[in-house]
């Protein structure tokens, strides 16, 4: 669902971009009203929820 407005200059590329960022509350809005957390979370215009992109613990470094 892409519902940028024809006036925003990605419309044509339909690549959404961010028009409000709140990275001290970690989250930013997209042009297509779906809000896109720090995490690599995403909750969608339509209420669809794209969970984050997790690491597994195995393959996070360790500090000595």
């Amino acid at each position: 669902m892409f519902s940028c407005q024809a006036s925003c200059p990605s419309s044509a590329g339909h690549t959404p971009h961010i028009v409000a960022a709140h990275p001290e509350q970690g989250w930013s809005l997209r042009c297509d009203g779906a809000i896109v957390f720090d995490d690599t979370g995403e909750l969608t215009a339509d209420g669809r929820v794209v969970a984050p992109l997790r690491v597994p613990a195995e393959q996070l470094a360790i500090a000595a």
